[in-house]
């Protein structure tokens, strides 16, 4: 029971970390269907959240409220280390990638600038 509910707990913050991702999409994924990656993960929330108080009534009702407490901090240290291993790598990658296509997008706008002064430049004769 011990190492499903590791995975229960594993799949809880993978699915915040999506939802939460849904709601502050990257710079990189603004064109794409975020609505229905919003909808997806606000309705796998809401079953997680039916699911865990179905849980938390039958571990308070066999075990007392004190293995509930017990869960949820042993639960938070997970979240925790699952954050700091998984989800920071995600957060550099989708950073890096952010400062790649802003980098791009100034040197396209730099370009354009520079074919307008020199368009401007030559339809003047100083080219």
């Amino acid at each position: 029971m011990g190492s499903q509910l590791q995975q229960w707990s594993k799949a809880l913050s993978d699915l915040d970390f999506a939802h939460e991702k849904a709601s502050k999409p990257p710079m990189y994924k603004m064109f794409s269907d975020t609505q229905s990656q919003a909808l997806e993960a606000w309705s796998a929330k809401q079953q997680a959240t039916q699911m865990r108080e179905e849980l938390r009534s039958h571990i308070s009702f066999v075990y007392g409220p004190s293995a509930w407490d017990e869960i949820v901090r042993t639960e938070a240290r997970m979240r925790k280390e699952q954050r700091e291993l998984v989800y920071k790598k995600q957060e550099f990658i989708d950073n890096c990638i952010n400062c790649i296509v802003g980098v791009l997008l100034a040197l396209a706008g730099l370009a354009g600038l520079a074919l307008v002064f020199y368009l401007v430049g030559k339809q003047q004769g100083k080219w």
